[in-house]
């Protein structure tokens, strides 16, 4: 995605080999796994010494969402493989209208994977999934301005966020996901960005003790220093970027005597 957008004529024989790659990697429910394709078999887990049962590979919304925006940005909007990849999608969602989060923490994580995804195929901000997904967001976010989720949202009898003190990394997370949905001059939004200016270090960068990578769900959490560093950059920049694009397109069109909303 990074060479697509440096160079694509330059790197185009490297974009069209690691298409070709991730395009024969789709399982066949129209989703992505993380290593391989079709590893879906759940006896797999009964073998004596898978001891925490982590034997599968099983497509996930986040990993999916990933795969499904890189085609985006190739121009593949309206191909087979984008298709079944955007039916897997709608299929995941949990009923409060999040999505789960294989690689970290939880539904945040995956909630914003997937609306990048959405926002990236052309699916209209103003969509139900879409505002449901974000009403579900806004509804979770902490008192702080900040985002927070804990592990024990993987549970096997619970399918739902559960409660946290905020972090950076998933505070970026529901950001993210919320700008992908339209949602950038949302009091919420506001509210997450003055939150991630008002942690930030001193040396620039953010710390978090809370465990929010995922190894095995229900088992092994992983405390990955750089997702509070890089996912709040990213975060503060998307914000900013769209917000002066909008600046600018308000002042264009206030010379022009049009409004935009």
């Amino acid at each position: 995605m990074a060479m697509q957008r440096c160079d694509p004529a330059a790197f185009a024989e490297q974009i069209a080999r690691g298409r070709e790659w991730v395009v024969g990697m789709q399982s066949g429910n129209g989703g992505w796994g993380a290593f391989d394709a079709e590893n879906r078999h759940a006896y797999m887990n009964d073998i004596p010494f898978a001891d925490h049962g982590a034997m599968l590979d099983q497509p996930t919304a986040d990993v999916t969402a990933r795969c499904l925006s890189m085609l985006a940005q190739l121009g593949e909007s309206e191909s087979e493989t984008v298709r079944r990849a955007y039916r897997f999608l709608l299929k995941e969602k949990e009923k409060d209208g999040s999505w789960f989060g294989r690689w970290g923490v939880n539904y945040i994580f995956g909630t914003w994977g997937v609306l990048s995804a959405l926002n990236a195929v052309g699916l209209a901000h103003g969509d139900a999934r879409i505002q449901r997904a974000v009403k579900w967001l806004l509804s979770i976010q902490n008192g702080d301005g900040g985002w927070g989720e804990d592990p024990s949202s993987y549970r096997l009898d619970y399918t739902s966020w559960e409660p946290a003190p905020s972090t950076a990394s998933q505070t970026a997370w529901a950001l993210l996901g919320l700008m992908a949905a339209g949602e950038v001059r949302h009091a919420g939004v506001v509210k997450g960005v003055a939150y991630l200016q008002r942690t930030q270090e001193d040396h620039g960068l953010w710390e978090e003790e809370h465990y929010t990578g995922t190894g095995f769900p229900r088992v092994m959490y992983s405390l990955y220093h750089g997702y509070s560093k890089y996912f709040p950059l990213m975060a503060l920049a998307r914000f900013g970027r769209i917000s002066a694009n909008l600046k600018e397109e308000e002042e264009q069109n206030k010379k022009s005597g049009h409004k935009i909303m």
